[in-house]
């Protein structure tokens, strides 16, 4: 069995709203040969809480306007580190980057066919380990540490 042309839609506009949040890494899974619950999932991640919220509230947005389909079901909204929307034919999971890193749902749907996605989409790959070595950059110089309460580097 393969994703329906439902969930491949739900998919697709879902991973354009994120691309247009400037979410990272991007990609999507057909899982529906392993799982019964569910055809799709998407995956997408932001260096910051509030980041990944707006992620989110596009995604659902954007679905919402454009194809009719609220979640069924939307958890991990307090602590906006991981935040999973479920529309029952797909499965949406905005993370955090440094859960991302933890959890690697890539390793366990790695098998499974990816999905076709806007070239916006495709053309996040890689920005989560742009971002880390710019951030990386950052702390090196000294621009990224947090000063104490004597005004020195901590």
């Amino acid at each position: 069995m393969t994703a329906t042309d439902r969930s491949i839609e739900l998919v697709k506009t879902a991973a354009q709203a994120a691309a247009d949040r400037l979410a990272h890494d991007i990609i999507a899974y057909d899982v529906s040969d392993v799982l019964s619950i569910t055809d799709a999932f998407l995956l997408a991640s932001a260096p910051n809480d509030r980041q990944v919220k707006s992620i989110v509230d596009e995604i659902e947005e954007r679905l919402q306007k454009e194809l009719g389909a609220k979640p069924v079901r939307r958890e991990g909204d307090r602590d906006a580190r991981w935040i999973l929307l479920d529309y029952v034919d797909i499965v949406v999971h905005v993370q955090h980057s440094e859960e991302r890193v933890f959890y690697a749902l890539e390793r366990l749907w790695k098998d499974c066919p990816e999905l076709d996605l806007p070239e916006d989409a495709l053309k996040t790959r890689g920005k989560a380990a742009e971002h880390a070595a710019l951030i990386g950059a950052d702390i090196e110089a000294g621009s990224g540490l947090p000063e104490g309460p004597d005004g020195e580097l901590s």
